[in-house]
């Protein structure tokens, strides 16, 4: 199965850009058959931009209410906040000291910044956090924790995803193992990028969006503030490059466009294009709107859904393989490491848990010790996620009475299994 991640940094109130540049073709792909979708929230990603603890917080909140307010199910997919994932940041010290200085030198935000200084006199470095310089890090490590295969990215982005590659081979080549999948982009050549009000790429750098979930009254207003020009009222107009036009294109049916498209030719007045441009958005952000209202006025709920999400991933996946990255790169249990005489022992091969998918398309795991004898065996599952939260359960198991269910089957004595999976927890630790 696919693995797909995407990731939206915490540092602004959500705009029709964001909608319908990553929030609305992320959503439709997470339904894909075949996709396993991550979705975070870049909380760590925007203190290198804010310092506002305020800001940081409500834009969580809002991002948050915004996915699940437009269909998102955190059900049916992995749903979870950056910094409730303490392995993304170990990882990311694990890939620092891979990552080669001169790579991150060429990154695309750290040579704009340095050309700005350049271009104003000063010295290269005014200015620059660290956070900034090793931002593309920290990206590769959100990836390469999930072994993500495809990152859906603007062709700005394309170089992080590069550099997650080199990064991650660097580290497979040093340690002697293919422990990373090697991610690729996926450029959305088709996702519209919208103009904002005055007619540049929508942008909260530009101050010229039009939030999302705006009162209607509100983005009725914004909507009529779009700059057109002076054409009147009889007089055709282009629809090709018109701001108001590629706003309604983005919402309407190709019907719709084409009659849109039409109405430009036959000289349709800015105003009442502007009005049919806010009643169209406004047919399809109503309904959301309304749960994003909902949703906002009980955090404590968003909260809950983010911890869920944070605590049955780090169970399935992030807690497993951090362990075996901390063994690969030598932070190993002391017990482990000499025999007598001062002679290195064989490496220890901890009890594992493996999950795959079966010829009847159901979602199955086994455990395995350390010389690979099978310990338990699972049914059938319908869904991965599933198996990963019985994985999870099982983990915790400290006594026969938690083995005791009629979907896993116990192949050897049962003190066998929980010492296992005692080995299995202090090595996770």
């Amino acid at each position: 199965m696919t693995r797909v991640l995407t990731g939206i940094t915490t540092s602004g109130t959500p705009h029709l850009g964001n909608y319908v540049g990553a929030v609305r073709p992320a959503i439709a792909a997470s339904r894909a058959p075949d996709a396993e979708s991550f979705y975070f929230l870049a909380d760590l990603h925007s203190l290198v931009k804010v310092q506002d603890a305020a800001r940081v917080q409500r834009s969580t909140l809002e991002i948050a209410a915004t996915w699940l307010a437009a269909g998102l199910d955190p059900d049916k997919v992995w749903f979870y906040r950056q910094s409730d994932i303490p392995e993304i940041s170990e990882l990311n010290w694990f890939l620092t000291c891979v990552a080669g200085k001169g790579a991150l030198n060429r990154a695309h935000a750290y040579k704009a910044s340095v050309d700005r200084n350049r271009a104003e006199g000063e010295d290269d470095d005014s200015g620059i956090t660290a956070g900034l310089f090793m931002y593309p890090v920290l990206m590769s490590a959100d990836i390469l924790l999930f072994n993500a295969h495809k990152v859906p990215v603007g062709r700005d982005q394309v170089q992080h995803i590069e550099m997650a590659r080199d990064f991650g081979q660097r580290f497979n080549h040093l340690f002697g193992r293919d422990y990373f999948t090697l991610p690729e982009a996926v450029i959305e050549e088709n996702v519209a990028t919208l103009p904002g009000l005055d007619g540049r790429k929508m942008s909260k750098s530009y101050d010229n969006t039009i939030p999302l979930f705006a009162p209607r009254q509100e983005m009725r207003k914004l909507i009529a503030s779009i700059v057109t020009d002076s054409r009147a009222p009889g007089e055709a107009k282009e629809a090709e490059g018109s701001h108001v036009f590629q706003l309604y294109q983005a919402f309407a049916s190709s019907e719709e466009t084409a009659g849109m498209r039409q109405a430009f030719a036959d000289g349709i007045g800015w105003g009442d294009a502007k009005q049919q441009l806010f009643e169209r958005i406004d047919a399809e952000v109503a309904p959301m709107r309304e749960r994003y209202e909902s949703l906002m006025a009980r955090p404590a709920e968003v909260e809950a859904m983010l911890r869920d999400g944070a605590r049955r991933l780090r169970a399935k996946y992030a807690t497993p393989f951090l362990a075996e990255l901390r063994q690969a790169v030598g932070l190993r249990d002391l017990s482990f490491q000499a025999a007598a005489g001062g002679e290195a022992v064989d490496k220890v091969t901890l009890p594992s848990f493996k999950q795959y998918r079966d010829t009847d398309k159901r979602f199955y795991f086994k455990l395995l010790d350390g010389e690979g004898e099978l310990l338990l065996q699972s049914a059938g599952f319908d869904s991965p996620k599933e198996a990963g939260q019985l994985i999870g359960v099982l983990k915790l198991a400290e006594s026969a009475n938690a083995l005791e269910t009629p979907a896993i089957n116990v192949l050897v004595p049962v003190e066998k299994v929980l010492v296992a999976l005692g080995h299995l927890r202090q090595a996770e630790g």
